[in-house]
C-alpha cells in the first residue's frame, strides 16, 4: 500500500519538478527503503542507485542527502554480508561526513560503528574495539553517556569481549550499559532485556548456574511482559533455559519449558555430563539474543541501516523536503 501512494506521488513529482528534483530523489529514496525492509535487496539497490545518480548531479557528492544514500547501499551490502564492499561504502560516507558534518556528528558516529561491527563479524577484535572506542568516545561526548546510541556502542565492546573470553570485563561493560538502559529506557524494555539475557549467557559460561537461572528468568520475565511469548528474543530465552536446566539436570522444569514452546521431547535421556566451557560457548553463542551476526559470529544488534532509528537500525536521517 505504501509503495503504491509513494508511487503516486513520484509520478506527481517527476511531471512538476523534474526527475533529479531533490523533492522528487526524495520519493524515490522512501520507496527504495521501503524496498529494503521488504528484504528486496537487489530492487532496493536499484532505486538507490537512481538516487545516488540524480543526487551527485543535483547536490553534489559530499552533500548530507547523497552521502545519506550511499550510507544506505553499505548497509544493505552489509546485511548480504558482502563486507569488503560494505566497508568500501561506508569509508565513501565517512570520509564525506568527517569532512562535511565533523568527526563527533552522530551521523559520522553511526558509520564508524557501523564499520566496527564489520570488522566484528570478521572476527578482527581489536580493530573492531579501536572503531568501537572511537564510536563510544564521540557518543559520550555528543550525545552523553546515558543515551541509547551510546549504550549500544557498550553493549557491543561488551560482546566481543564476551566472544573474547574475557568473561570478567565483559560483565562490567554489560553491568554499565544494564544501568544505562534501565534509566534511560526502563527495566522492561526490550534493549535492557537483551543486555540482561547476555549477561546470563556469561554466568552459564563460567559455570555459575544459579545465578545464570536467576538471570534468564528475570529476562523472560520481562520478555513475556514486553514482547510476547511467540517473539524470537522471548523464546530464545526460554531456548536458554532449558538448555540450563539440562545441564544442572533438572528434566522436569526443562520438558515443562519444551512443551510451551511446542517442542519434542528428547527422545532419549539427556547425558547428565556437563559440557565443557568450549561447548558452553558454542552453544551459548548460537542461540543467545542480541550477540550473533551469522550463525556463530558475535556482533551488535542491528546497526546497518541508515533509515530508522526506531527499528534498531542506525542510520543517518534523510533531510526532510517539501513537507515529506
Amino acid at each position: 500500500m505504501a509503495l503504491e501512494w509513494y508511487g503516486r506521488v513520484l509520478a506527481g513529482k517527476e511531471k512538476a519538478l523534474g526527475a533529479d528534483h531533490p523533492d522528487t530523489l526524495t520519493t524515490v529514496h522512501s520507496m527504495a527503503s521501503i524496498f529494503k525492509k521488504q528484504g528486496q535487496y537487489g530492487k532496493a539497490l536499484e532505486w538507490y542507485e537512481r538516487v545516488l545518480t540524480g543526487e551527485e548531479k543535483a547536490l553534489g557528492v559530499d552533500h548530507p542527502d547523497t552521502l545519506t544514500t550511499v550510507h544506505s547501499m553499505a548497509s544493505i551490502f552489509q546485511t548480504q554480508g558482502q563486507y569488503g564492499k560494505a566497508l568500501e561504502w561506508y569509508e565513501r560516507a565517512l570520509a564525506g561526513y568527517e569532512k562535511v558534518l565533523g568527526v563527533d556528528h552522530p551521523h559520522t558516529l553511526t558509520t564508524v560503528h557501523n564499520m566496527a561491527s564489520i570488522f566484528q563479524t570478521q572476527g578482527q577484535y581489536g580493530k573492531a574495539l579501536e572503531w568501537y572506542g572511537r564510536a563510544l568516545a564521540g557518543r559520550e561526548k555528543a550525545l552523553g553517556v546515558d543515551h541509547p546510541d551510546t549504550l549500544t556502542t557498550v553493549h557491543d565492546m561488551a560482546t566481543v569481549f564476551q566472544t573474547q573470553g574475557q568473561y570478567t570485563k565483559a560483565l562490567e561493560w554489560y553491568e554499565r550499559v544494564l544501568a544505562g538502559r534501565e534509566k534511560a529506557l526502563g527495566v522492561d524494555h526490550p534493549d535492557t532485556l537483551t543486555t540482561v539475557h547476555s549477561m546470563a549467557s556469561i554466568f552459564e559460561m563460567q559455570g555459575q548456574y544459579g545465578k545464570a537461572l536467576e538471570w534468564f528468568r528475570r529476562a523472560l520475565d520481562g520478555s513475556e511482559k514486553a514482547l510476547g511469548i511467540d517473539h524470537p528474543s522471548t523464546q530464545d530465552t526460554i531456548r536458554g533455559l532449558i538448555r540450563l536446566y539440562e545441564i544442572m539436570e533438572q528434566q522436569e522444569h526443562a520438558q515443562k519449558l519444551r512443551l510451551k514452546l511446542n517442542l519434542p521431547l528428547p527422545s532419549s535421556p539427556i547425558s547428565m555430563t556437563t559440557p565443557s566451557t568450549a561447548q558452553r560457548v558454542d552453544i551459548i553463542s548460537v542461540e543467545a539474543r542480541g550477540i550473533t551476526a551469522s550463525d556463530k559470529v558475535a556482533r551488535p544488534r542491528a546497526e546497518v541501516d541508515v533509515e530508522s532509528a526506531s527499528d534498531k537500525e542506525e542510520v543517518p536521517k534523510r533531510r526532510k523536503l517539501g513537507g515529506e
